[in-house]
């Protein structure tokens, strides 16, 4: 840095230097060495300098190396600036310590500090190990995607199980095996879900057929005052509880629950009338944020068509393979018939030829005798 403001002063005193077709500036060729110091301290002081005084095409081109040189350096010393306080700041996040935060939520959780979380490979073991089986290849990759989400909602300290949760997984659950082709398989896949993240399957099971019951007869309006709070159903005490946590935590398994609540209801089931019930439902009754739980139903009813979509070629598969199965039996029963007529013309022609040998000889010794 020194060697550029040093370049700088010498292009300074070429361009006041007096030559054959310049004069010399008074201005700077009067200047104390005092003065040309502080000109190699002073860095907006040389360049105003330099911008005044360099004239000539060569000064000017030193002129423009040495400021386009202190630019450069002013810049590497704010990247080195940049880099100290970025080092600073990562050194104080090393600092972190769980749970040691003076926050309401810090407060809440801090007991579970240094808990180890089982993770989700254990997760997908625990499935394996329940299952004991093979998945059909069809749904391997949409129950792998259940396992992992079930389980991430599940170790989440702010997560708790209700009815609404429960709801939501049974119909989940329901709608994705609804076509599985071994039936005992698919209740062994659901036993082996709720076994891999913790959860007791009958309880799950309980809680959603006491909503499916509390349900029945209900009108759009009673869910909306339940959702409210108000009065003593299931779902108005889970309202209360949500209301009441500022840590309460959605999870996309609840949605799908509002959903079948809809369907019970009489909501149309689309996409495009279920939008605004989940908004209103999320939004203006609960009081919770809607977004996530309108995105969830959307897809919803994009997975659901896409199942209804295979459920109707798997049928289609199932009726052609029955009218291959019933032209093959016919083919075979033809064949079957026509070899039996053979059968029976042969042996009708056998027993002709047997008896005209038998009568052949007793006519020859009547015709002898």
């Amino acid at each position: 840095m020194m060697v550029l403001r040093n370049s700088a002063v010498v292009a300074l005193m070429l361009a006041t230097s007096a030559s054959a077709f310049t004069q010399s500036s008074p201005s700077f060729a009067t200047r104390s060495s005092t003065s040309i110091n502080g000109l190699l301290q002073d860095e907006g002081a040389l360049e105003n300098a330099l911008a005044r005084e360099c004239c000539s095409p060569v000064c000017r081109i030193l002129a423009m190396i040495a400021s386009c040189g202190m630019n450069s350096m002013r810049t590497v010393a704010a990247d080195c600036a940049n880099r100290d306080t970025t080092k600073r700041t990562s050194d104080a996040s090393l600092d972190y310590q769980p749970g040691a935060a003076k926050t309401a939520f810090a407060d809440r959780y801090r007991g579970l500090s240094g808990k180890k979380i089982k993770t989700v490979a254990d997760a997908f073991s625990g499935f394996t190990v329940a299952l004991g089986h093979p998945i059909n290849a069809l749904y391997k990759n949409m129950m792998t995607d259940i396992v992992g989400q079930c389980h991430l909602i599940v170790v989440n300290a702010r997560f708790k199980k209700d009815a609404l949760w429960s709801l939501g997984i049974m119909t989940t659950l329901e709608l994705l095996l609804k076509n599985y082709p071994e039936k005992d398989i698919s209740e062994g896949i659901v036993t082996a879900l709720f076994t891999s993240i913790g959860l007791d399957e009958a309880e799950v099971r309980a809680e959603a057929k006491l909503l499916e019951a509390w349900i029945e007869g209900k009108s759009k309006e009673d869910v909306e005052a339940a959702l409210r709070g108000e009065g003593d159903s299931p779902i108005a005490g889970i309202a209360k509880d949500a209301k009441a946590d500022e840590f309460w935590m959605y999870s996309r398994f609840f949605g799908v629950g509002l959903v079948r609540l809809m369907d019970t209801v009489g909501v149309e089931m689309s996409m495009e009338t279920a939008y605004p019930v989940m908004e209103d439902w999320m939004g203006t009754q609960l009081g919770k944020p809607f977004y996530t739980a309108c995105a969830d139903s959307d897809m919803y009813f994009k997975i659901k068509a896409k199942l209804d979509m295979m459920e109707t070629l798997m049928k289609e598969i199932e009726i052609r393979e029955k009218k291959k199965m019933a032209t093959r039996l016919e083919e075979k029963a033809d064949l079957a018939l026509k070899k039996a007529e053979r059968d029976a013309e042969m042996k009708k022609e056998t027993e002709a030829e047997k008896a005209e040998k038998e009568t052949t000889p007793e006519a020859s010794e009547a015709v002898e005798s």
